[in-house]
């Protein structure tokens, strides 16, 4: 079906549950006619202005909780694939569309970190006639985008389209500066930022604090995903987790090393697991094997030692999980990928007075405001791992803070 008869398909519901249950409030029917209406650079601006990443969303996001799976259609039939159209609409626009600054508003403004929340927080400030610096760590913009999520779910094509999208908006981008050592927030609010924003992500890989984490072949799926090539995988691949960061491991383990047996360890249920369930799918058609109900408890040299796990349903109704300790299976593994989870890097809030929780992550009120008069923060260093749709989300929300401090 081509994507002008999938938008025919949308009945344009004056009360829209797809737009309601879109994190970024996309307004779907009024996009599906100015498609139908052949008013693609207008639908374009839209998306764009609304969720500047819309060209990323409409790809990476789990939209079997979001606009699908509330399309009215699919509750006898199939849903409305509208995120077909806006990827369409949205790389048609960027791929015809030169951005041009606004006037400026004579304010500076630092964003740290040009991951999701970082690269949505510079086009919607520079749009508003910010003067924005845009620091990363790494020689590249994208952050998870580019670093976390492999080439054959997002093209890194895609990502790169947005340097231009920055530099003809005016950001100034700062490669391999890492803010913490040599430059901390303090220095940039004297060197005259009005505000600071930080979203520096999670890249820290969380442990299993078990017996053989260190050895050789154990790794951690963010390192591994960075940068797959570099790692030489052997024949029986154990994946450890049961999210999205550890299925898409899996399955780059299988494309890096063809023939292999690529096993996921799930603790939990199978209906428990936290992944987007077409990934899941697609993982299952890549000859990825699902193990479930086994709880890693000691890596061995060429096995893990896995203890059995009862689900058991409380009285309140929530599922609660106990190891067996006594019933243990071996697992043959000669490459073993960690993927329960990332923390955040402490470097950039090392030396300054921002709380944080007893996760590291940092604390702010529901508008993005740190403790720290100036600083603002969004995305996972706050919120910890979330899907990309809601670190822009919550940065569409600061911004509105930010403009608001900042000019009055």
């Amino acid at each position: 079906m081509s994507i002008s008869e999938e938008a025919k398909r949308c009945l344009k519901c004056k009360s829209p549950r797809c737009a309601k249950f879109c994190p970024v409030d996309t307004p779907i029917p009024e996009i599906m006619n100015l498609f139908l209406d052949g008013k693609i650079i207008e639908a374009g601006r839209i998306l764009f202005e609304n969720n500047p990443l819309s060209a990323v969303t409409s790809i990476v996001c789990p939209h079997e909780y979001n606009c699908a799976g509330h399309c009215v259609l699919g509750i006898k039939g199939l849903p409305v694939e509208f995120y077909e159209i806006e990827r369409y609409i949205s790389n048609f626009y960027l791929n015809y569309v030169t951005m041009t600054p606004p006037p400026s508003n004579g304010c500076k403004v630092a964003v740290i970190g040009a991951g999701p929340a970082g690269i949505a927080m510079s086009i919607i400030l520079a749009l508003r006639g910010f003067d924005i610096t845009l620091i990363e760590a790494k020689e590249y913009i994208g952050g998870v985008l580019r670093f976390g999520i492999p080439d054959f779910r997002l093209p890194k094509d895609i990502i790169s389209r947005y340097d231009k999208v920055l530099y003809d908006l005016g950001v100034k981008f700062k490669p391999n500066t890492f803010i913490g050592a040599n430059v901390t927030i303090e220095d940039m609010l004297i060197d005259g930022y009005k505000a600071v924003f930080i979203s520096v992500g999670t890249a820290k890989p969380r442990k299993l604090g078990l017996l053989g984490e260190t050895l050789g072949h154990v790794h951690y799926a963010i390192d591994f995903l960075r940068s797959p090539a570099t790692y030489h995988l052997g024949k029986n691949i154990a994946v450890i987790g049961a999210g999205n960061v550890a299925i898409d491991a899996a399955r780059m383990a299988v494309r890096m090393n063809p023939g292999a047996n690529v096993t996921i360890i799930n603790r939990n249920r199978e209906d428990d697991m936290t992944m987007n369930k077409h990934e899941l799918e697609m993982a299952e058609i890549d000859g990825v094997e699902f193990r479930h109900l086994l709880s890693t408890v000691r890596i061995c040299d060429d096995y893990i030692v896995c203890a059995k796990v009862d689900a058991i349903e409380g009285e309140d109704g929530k599922i609660i999980y106990e190891e067996q300790m006594a019933e243990t299976e071996n697992i043959v593994a000669d490459t073993v990928i960690v993927a329960i989870g990332q923390g955040p890097q402490a470097a950039v809030l090392s030396n300054v007075s921002i709380e944080r929780n007893d996760r590291g992550l940092v604390t702010v009120d529901s508008n993005g405001k740190t403790n720290m008069k100036g600083v603002f923060a969004a995305g996972d260093i706050v919120t910890g791992p979330r899907t990309v749709v809601e670190a822009v989300a919550f940065a569409k929300k600061v911004a509105d803070e930010i403009t608001n401090y900042c000019l009055n």
